[in-house]
This record gives structure tokens, sequence and C-alpha cells, in this order.
């Protein structure tokens, strides 16, 4: 199957449309799409949701709004070196929690541990290959019960869910990324969401320099017009495509593949990867073939991480490929 970004051609009117009425009307920013993508958003999340221009500028008001500056901040190692640089950028320190083999999520055991040892302000957890943390529910209670802000890494999550519960609304907030290869994508972009009335005015603000006060020393974290219509049609196409590559990998892949991640009952992945544990010649490669820890010349003792580097595969799997 070959690599096809998931946008049905038959979406592209619909976005042409779009795009000529952003044209007519000359406002290609702060518009009528933008607050169109952010409704269409948190009418599936169940939350509300604020777009930005990239995972990142998200991620940095998220950790800005909790003043972790200073502060040390648990993050898995098994992650895309987006979530570990957003701590370092934002000032704090980051320390690493292992995996899970069954998941490749933020181990529960692990992050007792690290809790123990480091006392951080906040905990990432990554939400890997479209399907939700299997230790969530075990993680979000932890960190409430000690009062740590608990952040979801949902860049991999979207169309997911567990039994009807969406991806960031176990922590504070989620953070979700509409890059060119992910289940739905906007080119570039992200979005946050989050039940905070506090931190949502905040991102509002963080994302425009923060206008109209400038109590928020903000910069330029929005998203374009353009992109955000193209994020109107991929929300309402999202379901389609979930649909699609779950009954592709239901018909196809896991009579093949025994030996995968396979989802604990009521969990719904949006398929960005089909993750196995053996060697495929026909493979997208890996998750991530280098932990994080292993890139910033960490010591970190790892085993899990360490193992799942080695020892997983990504079956390609794109919504009507070839």
């Amino acid at each position: 199957m070959r690599f096809r970004i998931g946008f049905d051609p038959d979406d592209r009117k619909k976005v042409h449309d779009y795009w000529d009425e952003i044209f007519t009307t000359q406002q290609w920013t702060e518009g009528k799409f933008t607050a169109m993508f952010e409704e269409k958003w948190a009418a599936w999340n169940g939350l509300p949701a604020h777009s930005f221009g990239s995972w990142s500028g998200a991620a940095l008001t998220a950790l800005e709004f909790f003043k972790v500056k200073g502060k040390i901040v648990l993050c898995p190692s098994n992650t895309f070196m987006a979530t570990p640089l957003s701590v370092v950028k934002a000032g704090a320190r980051v320390e690493f929690v292992d995996c899970n083999r069954e998941d490749l999520c933020l181990s529960f055991e692990d992050l007792k541990r690290k809790v123990e040892r480091f006392k951080p302000a906040a905990v990432w957890v990554v939400h890997i290959g479209g399907h939700i943390a299997f230790e969530i529910e075990e993680i979000s209670r932890f960190c409430k019960e000690r009062r740590i802000v608990l952040l979801e890494d949902c860049a991999h999550a979207h169309g997911a869910s567990w039994n009807g519960r969406k991806p960031g609304s176990w922590g504070e907030a989620g953070i979700y990324s509409f890059y060119a290869t992910k289940t739905i994508t906007t080119g570039e972009g992200g979005i946050l969401v989050s039940a905070n009335k506090d931190l949502q005015e905040f991102s509002k603000q963080s994302r425009n320099y923060g206008k109209p006060d400038f109590t928020v020393e903000g910069l330029n974290y929005r998203i374009n017009e353009f992109a955000a219509a193209l994020g109107v049609v991929q929300v309402d196409r999202m379901a389609d495509i979930v649909a699609w590559k779950k009954a592709y990998a239901e018909k196809h892949l896991d009579p093949k593949f025994p030996n995968r991640v396979k989802f604990p009952e009521g969990m719904i992945s949006g398929y960005y990867k089909y993750i196995i544990f053996d060697p495929v010649e026909k493979s997208t490669g890996k998750v991530y073939d280098q932990p994080c820890h292993k890139i910033m010349n960490r010591d970190d003792e790892l085993p899990n991480t360490d193992w799942v580097a080695k020892n997983h595969w990504c079956v390609p799997l794109y919504y009507k490929g070839e």
C-alpha cells in the first residue's frame, strides 16, 4: 500500500469553494473558517477547542499557562522529539519515563517511581500510533491525587475513543497535531482542547501576541483561514477515514499479524499506525526508531523503551491507499 495523505478527492470541490470564499472576503486569518474548525473539533472532542498554527504553539501555551518554568516535567522517551523539546523551550527540566511494551505508551509503574524521585510539576502522556494509552485512567487518577498537571500529547490520536471518551479529556489539556502525515491534516496546524476556562482564555491571547490587552506575553501561533478550511472538511470526513482504516485492518491485516498491538475492550484507534512486534519486509519503518533519551545523550535506564525501539514495525495502512 503506497503512502497517501488522508484526504478524499471527493472533498476537493468543497475545499476550493471555501478557498474561493476566503479570496472573496479577503479575510485570510481570524475568520469564519477558523471559528468553524474549532466548533467542529469541539463537537467531536467534547471539549472547547482552540486552533494554533502548530502542535508546538499549543504545547508551549499550555506549559506557560501552568508555569512549569524552572520546574521538572516528566515525559516518555518513546515519543517524537517535539514533546521533550516543548519542555526545554518552556524553561523546564525534562526527565524521562519508561513505556509499556503492550501499548508503547507511558508506563504507570515507572511513572510512580519517577514522581517519587523527581517531584514533577507536570507530566506528558503520549497516545502512540492512534490508540489511547492503555493506563490513562490510572495515570490521570494518580496525577489528580498528587496535584500534578497532566498534559496529553494527542498528535496521533485523531478519531480515537475509549467507551466514547475522547483523547485530551483525562488531563488538564490535550494537544493535537495536523501535520501532513496525520490521520487528518491541514498541512500544518494544531489544536488545544481543555475544560479549564482560564486556559481557554489564555490560549486565545497567547496565540495572538497577547491581544487585546497584552497581559499575556503571546506570539503568533495563529492558524490561517486556508488551513482552517481544510480542517473543516477533514473533521467532517474523519469518521469515514477512521472507519475505512478500521475495516481494512480487521479484514486484511489482523488475520495476518496476530503479534500486534491489541486494544482493550471499548477502545477505538484512529489507526495512525498499524503496529506489530515481528519484522516485516514491506514496513513503513517504526513509529520511532530512536528514543528521545538516546537522541539527547542521556544515560537513563528505560528497558522497555529500548526494547520497543528494536522490536516493533509498522505495516502500511493508508486511507483508500492503493
